[in-house]
């Protein structure tokens, strides 16, 4: 059972979860029975579940995005692959944590796996950049791209990040160039590519390793050109107002899918992946493996065709 850090509309849950806790412990400690009691609690509760999160706002899915008890890339990368391998360092500058990436096997079938990695405490967090990437980062995630292309090795991108960083040192180092030159060689490389955003795929620093041939977002992971905090900060001159910021946004896999953005929302547990990591990881391999043998059936430059026609109709609209 799920018991800790909880969310403001999860709280009935947590306590509920503890009070079902209470009475296990207490009916082992003392040889009671409380099996009655415990029953109706557990009905109870997976009521109380269904009502709360089979009607969740975005905002409260954004919320969920950030938990910090939900799964992050390497997680994902230890629950549903093996023999993983880690390159490190961009070969210009340095080795940026937020961002990693190594060769590991999916199923058998060699690839190339790359994503933001958060930390757990305060320590990590602070080595992982709390997942904001520098231009490091997002050399170092090119530079592995290109030599997944040359040995025909197909990538797997995981997103999770509030945005590439935006500090003076990074600036310094061209972040934006990074960026962008990521967009124009993603593009163009002629091996699958799969990017499956998992928490939070926030403005420039999802995209820098979010050009795909297909795309997919967990239920409850969030996508957008920025951050509910920023927008109502610019729309309203009041960063109170995110959730209204969330709700116009546009950001969640349903709105998305909708919009032609994304191709599959991937189903969590209910309450979500922090709920349920393993099942999580379970719908992220069925997913994975599903389209990479769609995609391993095309050539190189239909890849990069349809890659391209993909990204270039997003957008477009008829009044």
């Amino acid at each position: 059972m799920m018991i800790g850090t909880g969310l403001d509309f999860e709280k009935p849950i947590i306590e509920l979860e503890k009070k079902i806790d209470e009475l296990r412990n207490l009916a082992t400690g003392h040889k009671v029975e409380f099996k009655d009691e415990i029953k109706k609690l557990e009905e109870r509760l997976e009521k109380l579940k269904h009502q709360v999160f089979e009607n969740l706002t975005p905002w409260q899915r954004v919320q969920i995005a950030r938990h910090p008890k939900r799964p992050y890339t390497l997680d994902y990368i230890g629950g549903i692959m093996t023999e993983y391998l880690q390159i490190h360092g961009d070969r210009l500058f340095a080795d940026d944590k937020a961002l990693i990436t190594g060769f590991a096997k999916i199923n058998g079938q060699d690839v190339l796996v790359l994503g933001h990695q958060k930390g757990r405490d305060t320590k990590e967090n602070l080595m992982r950049n709390f997942g904001s990437a520098h231009p490091e980062g997002y050399r170092k995630a090119i530079r592995a791209m290109k030599l997944a292309e040359k040995f025909g090795v197909p990538i797997i991108s995981f997103v999770d990040t509030p945005g590439a960083y935006p500090g003076m040192g990074a600036e310094e180092r061209g972040q934006a160039e990074a960026i962008a030159y990521n967009l124009a060689e993603m593009i163009k490389l002629r091996v699958p590519v799969i990017v499956i955003v998992i928490g939070e795929g926030g403005s420039g620093g999802a995209l820098g390793i979010g050009v795909g041939d297909k795309i997919f977002v967990l239920e409850n992971a969030y996508y957008s050109v920025i951050s509910p905090e920023g927008c109502a900060a610019i729309l309203w001159k009041d960063r109170a107002k995110a959730p209204d910021a969330a709700a116009v946004l546009k950001l969640t896999g349903p709105d998305l899918l909708e919009l032609g953005v994304i191709d599959e929302v991937i189903k969590e547990p209910l309450g979500g992946a922090h709920r349920g990591p393993v099942e999580t990881a379970k719908n992220i391999k069925e997913a994975i493996l599903r389209n990479l043998k769609e995609l391993n059936e095309l050539t190189p430059e239909e890849l990069v065709k349809s890659r391209y026609k993909k990204f270039r109709k997003m957008g477009v609209f008829e009044e």
